[in-house]
């Protein structure tokens, strides 16, 4: 009888080991949920930790014998294991990179705003320099006309250079007497007409230039020609200013003998050197000049 009892307790464990194995697997189960939970709900707290941990843990710094991964003899896998310098460089590496994919974003928006904007200054300026070149070709063809019609033909020339608009006025039986700074009363006529076409434009720098031969001059007024050549320029300036031309636009220049249009050898040349001239300067560059 003792043994039939035996043998039945034993047939009734062994029917109920199933159970240890279900157990089992539902804790496993639950531990499996609760993993997938907290990896869905992200502690961004705990995670900065995990992050550092990461980084310490690749650094070799956590135990003592870490370092010695990298000596010699260590396993050729040592040198593809990620440094704490390449963790940390991941993040700056990810803005730093945007940072400069705007920046030259940026810098080329800049550049084509730059560009487009030396572009329109560029047409502006030719624009500009193409209106004062009809400026003055309109003037040159009004004053060649009055001097024409006036008798003054050969002793008033006007051209367009690079400088600007040169008028230049023959002193001789026109302006001055010989070895005088007083106006001819004839010239009147003439510098009244050049103020008015002067006072066309309001911007243009006015250069007057006195010129002479290379005749000298010893007077008691003039001791040389540099006081004759400049006391004319100044005496042209005296005109123009009290006929309405602005005297911040204008200067007077005595050059003497330095700046011949001819040769002093011939009595021809050496008249055509006895001048004034009248510059109405340029402000806008141009290369474009008329020839007399």
């Amino acid at each position: 009888m003792a043994r039939k009892h035996r043998g039945g307790h034993q047939e009734e464990e062994s029917s109920e080991r199933w159970l240890l194995t279900y157990a089992d697997m539902i804790t496993l189960l639950m531990a499996l949920f609760m993993v997938l939970f907290s990896i869905s709900s992200v502690n961004i707290s705990k995670y900065r930790v995990l992050q550092h941990s990461l980084k310490a843990a690749f650094s070799g710094d956590i135990l003592p014998g870490g370092k010695s991964i990298m000596a010699p003899g260590a396993s050729s896998n040592a040198d593809k294991a990620p440094s704490s310098l390449d963790t940390q460089a991941i993040v700056p590496i990810t803005a730093q990179t945007a940072s400069s994919l705007q920046n030259s974003t940026t810098h080329g928006a800049q550049n084509g705003a730059s560009a487009s904007q030396s572009q329109a200054q560029s047409q502006a300026q030719e624009q500009a320099a193409a209106r004062q070149q009809a400026e003055f070709e309109h003037i040159k063809q009004r004053l060649e006309a009055y001097a024409k019609s006036h008798g003054f033909a050969k002793s008033v020339q006007a051209t367009v250079e690079q400088r600007g608009l040169d008028i230049r006025v023959l002193t001789d039986d026109l302006l001055f007497e010989s070895g005088q700074a007083t106006l001819d009363p004839r010239a009147d006529g003439l510098l009244n007409e050049i103020s008015e076409l002067l006072n066309v434009d309001q911007t243009h720098p006015i250069a007057v230039e006195g010129n002479t031969d290379n005749v000298p001059i010893h007077s008691a007024m003039f001791p040389s020609n540099w006081e004759l050549s400049t006391a004319r320029a100044s005496t042209v300036v005296r005109f123009l200013v009290s006929h309405q031309v602005s005297p911040t636009r204008l200067t007077a220049v005595g050059n003497a003998e330095q700046h011949p249009v001819e040769s002093n050898l011939t009595p021809q040349g050496r008249t055509r050197n006895r001048r004034v001239e009248i510059v109405m300067q340029r402000l806008n560059s141009s290369e474009t000049t008329t020839e007399p």
